[in-house]
């Protein structure tokens, strides 16, 4: 086990760095959201609560397949090939799983920050919607990641990731939705928190899942 939390803290490190020589990827990611925040403001100028929740997790959805694509398909096969000969499948998988959910945190706090700024911001129950991002973020960083490594497997095919991440995305998204639009207050939702445990035990079950499956995938 010990070892298992040294290499993710090792490839966790690799990660950082990468992001750092690349930093046009992460200042695309944040042209993206500045830009496309912008434009919702031109086009509404104001913008009825619920649909303020609805647009901006189309927003971070939108971020977040461009953040996380970049995963396993940026690499090579002979970095794959040296990464299978220093650390494990499961080091390999946890440590970006736990990047890109840092990753997608800090995106997604930048996005509610000019979103708010230019669009205002209705909630009312702010630390229930700052659990709803932070409950997306992982989210879409583990299907993402999964599902990057089984387009890279395919020959780095990347329009295999929307059609694989598609069915499990769109359950996701309603239910993110639905608890966002609780936190805005004016009524009563009495499924706020059986949607809060569904979204965790959605989350608990990709996590294993992949942790059971990019093994496999690892080795192939």
């Amino acid at each position: 086990m010990q070892n298992l939390f040294r290499e993710i803290g090792h490839l966790f490190y690799k990660e950082l760095k990468l992001e750092w020589r690349q930093k046009y990827a992460f200042n695309g990611l944040l042209l993206y959201i500045g830009s496309t925040v912008f434009v919702v403001y031109m086009a509404f100028r104001e913008i009825q609560p619920v649909t303020w929740v609805t647009i901006l997790w189309i927003i971070l959805l939108f971020a977040s397949a461009n953040a996380v694509a970049k995963s396993f398909i940026q690499e090579s096969e002979n970095r794959q090939l040296y990464y299978y000969t220093l650390a494990s499948p499961l080091a390999v998988i946890l440590s970006k799983m736990i990047y890109n959910v840092i990753l997608l945190c800090l995106l997604a706090l930048i996005a509610l920050f000019a979103y708010s700024i230019l669009l205002g911001n209705p909630v009312q129950d702010f630390p229930l919607f700052l659990l709803a991002l932070v409950l997306g973020a992982i989210s879409f960083s583990t299907t993402f990641t999964m599902v990057s490594a089984i387009a890279f497997k395919a020959g780095g095919n990347s329009t295999l990731m929307p059609i694989l991440s598609f069915p499990i995305l769109i359950p996701l998204i309603t239910l993110l939705i639905a608890v966002s639009t609780a936190t805005l207050g004016g009524s009563e939702d009495l499924n706020l928190y059986n949607n809060i445990g569904i979204l965790v035990a959605l989350n608990v079950i990709i996590v294993t899942i992949s942790i059971i499956l990019f093994p496999v995938l690892w080795r192939n």
